[in-house]
């Protein structure tokens, strides 16, 4: 008989997790599901789900025979994922937790516990996804701790990276969300759901017997604000009315048509680009199109297509690639051409990539892309392949912008030519 390999499984107490659970056991392996608590419920006024999703996971180890693990990072996420949240909106950029979560806690603080806590071979969760490794090269993998940032690899060590490619169900796919993850962990993590559509995983918890969790609504948005608006939640007051989250910073909605004030905000991090403006009094949908952080004006647009709204190039912090290393096409010609998306199952768009000397990139768009936003992530695909991503930090000027200074051009007096005068 050969060696039985354990694998560890984070459980949601949702559809995924619990198939995924299903199909480690089914493929023999020894399985331990484990849920993670993120978010402390008592430390907001609204209603959190985590002990319910909790039991629910419990119930399907239950079923399936596994030991059930509970284990609480609620002060890690505080410090790497909502902490880092609040920063960025102090800027006036639009975070993505979701990606902080896979990067700080589920493939680091989980991953090492699984690793090294319970002695797991291999790690698993429900993402829609898949790698370049087949299950038992995962189980050939050992820790291997990465080398201090500032020293070079050597240049004439061989090295077959993991690669992260896109899931069988395009629509499901969650590459997306991986692509801030580590190397490291990427080796030692299976996807049982890979080549599956959400469609089957569903149809296979039904014959499982899995109704508590099919009945469950897919989870959307942020985890720790539940069905409440994102801004309700932000300027949420709590401990008595002692302070808030972030402190209120009434500003102008002014008009990026003729710098009208058209009302107030309550605050300009709570609004994001492209998103509706709640002006009172106006009768017609006006869109938050820039903002201003010295000043605390919002500008927004009369369309929800303005062309304030449009831009097609964004410069990164330093890339996050999937390999450790750029692809050898950029590294040699400082230039590439692949595909992006900020937001999550939005269309990939054709786009070139600029290597810069730190580490960043500069992103230069095929088509103007509406709101593109400071804050958010850019994620490269080449093929069905996820490069990595880099948090966008500079945009370029917006379709508007451009036009202004078209219009300008024309409207410049043109000098006449001077006819010389003859020599005498």
């Amino acid at each position: 008989m050969g060696v039985v390999r354990h694998v560890v499984c984070a459980m949601s107490g949702g559809v995924d997790s619990s198939v995924t659970a299903l199909l480690l056991r089914r493929r023999g392996y020894h399985v331990t599901g484990v849920f993670m608590k993120n978010w402390d419920s008592l430390d907001e006024n609204g209603v959190c789900s985590s002990e319910k999703d909790c039991e629910d996971a419990y119930k399907v180890c239950q079923n399936l025979d596994i030991p059930f693990h509970q284990v609480s990072y609620v002060k890690e996420y505080w410090h790497e994922v909502f902490t880092n949240l609040l920063k960025e909106y102090e800027k006036g950029r639009t975070p993505n937790p979701d990606i902080l979560c896979n990067k700080h806690i589920k493939f680091n603080h989980f991953y090492n516990y699984a690793i090294n806590g319970l002695g797991a071979d291999a790690m698993a969760t429900g993402h829609y996804a898949r790698t370049s490794q087949e299950d038992e090269d995962v189980f050939q993998q050992s820790h291997v701790a990465p080398p201090p940032k500032h020293v070079f690899r050597d240049r004439f060590e061989i090295r077959n990276p993991v690669r992260l490619y896109q899931g069988a169900d395009r629509f499901k796919d969650q590459t997306f969300f991986l692509s801030q993850i580590s190397q490291d962990a990427l080796r030692r993590t299976v996807f049982p759901l890979s080549g599956l559509t959400k469609d089957y995983v569903k149809k296979i918890a039904a014959e499982a017997g899995f109704q508590h969790v099919l009945k469950k609504k897919e989870s959307m948005g942020i985890c720790f604000i539940g069905e409440r608006k994102f801004e309700d939640f932000i300027l949420e007051v709590w401990n008595s009315n002692t302070h808030t989250y972030l402190e209120p910073k009434p500003g102008n909605f002014v008009s990026i048509e003729d710098g009208k004030i058209m009302g107030e905000h309550q605050g300009w991090f709570t609004l994001t680009l492209g998103q509706r403006a709640r002006i009172g009094g106006q009768r017609d949908a006006w869109f938050v199109v820039d903002k201003d952080i010295t000043t605390g004006e919002v500008f927004v647009g009369p369309t929800t297509n303005h062309p304030a709204l449009f831009r097609d190039t964004v410069r990164t912090d330093r890339f996050h690639w999937i390999t450790e290393d750029p692809p050898t096409e950029l590294i040699q010609t400082k230039m590439m051409e692949c595909h992006f998306r900020f937001i999550h199952q939005m269309p990939l768009t054709p786009c070139t990539v600029t290597l810069n000397m730190d580490g960043s990139v500069w992103i230069m768009l095929s088509q103007p892309i509406r709101a593109l936003t400071p804050g958010q992530f850019a994620v490269l695909y080449k093929g069905d392949e996820c490069l990595g991503s880099g948090k966008i930090v500079r945009l370029g000027p917006t379709e508007h912008t451009l036009q202004q200074g078209r219009d300008r051009m024309k409207e410049a007096p043109v000098a006449k030519e001077r006819t010389p005068e003859p020599v005498s």
